[in-house]
């Protein structure tokens, strides 16, 4: 994954900058919605969009759950809440009422049996999620930043190095006085 974020076209600080929005948003509560969000987000800080698509991998399967348990632990402390530990099996009971053909006919009736974990349970892990996210941000941000600076560097000195040696090979040079292009 490195070799080919790293050869994607752009800046280290574009590439390394979308790799972070897409991580970071990968904390929020918005699951389903986190390509979209981390491609704005990359946008509007001038990242690059391929890349916080890349990021968002950052929230899969198995990191979600420790995900969601730590932004909703890290919101209920900020907003000064006990932490409720019966509140994953409710909210999952009453999400079961809700059906994907439910939510077309009548949106606002479909969501009506998980309206109340919207304050007790959504409100906490947004929270979490912005603080923990911009923690991620730049916890992510730093080290692929130098990663690929690294192989741009490395990779533009080697082909530097090959194109000497072309040079010295060709028996001729198009370089004139100071290594000006002759013709």
């Amino acid at each position: 994954m490195h070799h080919r974020l790293a050869r994607i076209p752009g800046t280290s600080y574009a590439l390394a900058a979308g790799f972070a929005s897409g991580a970071a948003i990968s904390f929020t509560p918005f699951v389903g919605l986190h390509f979209i969000l981390a491609a704005i987000f990359a946008w509007i800080i001038r990242g690059n969009i391929l890349t916080s698509a890349m990021g968002t991998v950052v929230g899969n399967p198995w990191t979600f759950p420790v995900i969601w348990v730590a932004t909703y632990e890290t919101g209920s402390w900020l907003l000064g809440w006990e932490p409720k530990d019966n509140m994953w099996g409710g909210m999952m009971e009453a999400a079961d009422h809700v059906t994907f053909g439910s939510l077309f006919v009548d949106p606002l009736k479909a969501l009506e049996p998980i309206a109340p974990y919207f304050h007790s349970v959504f409100l906490p892990m947004l929270l979490g999620g912005i603080v923990l996210g911009a923690i991620a941000w730049g916890v992510v941000y730093w080290p692929i930043y130098k990663l690929v600076s690294e192989y741009k560097r490395k990779r533009f000195e080697k082909r530097m190095k090959a194109l000497e040696r072309k040079i010295a090979t060709s028996g001729h040079s198009d370089l004139g006085e100071e290594g000006k292009t002759i013709w």
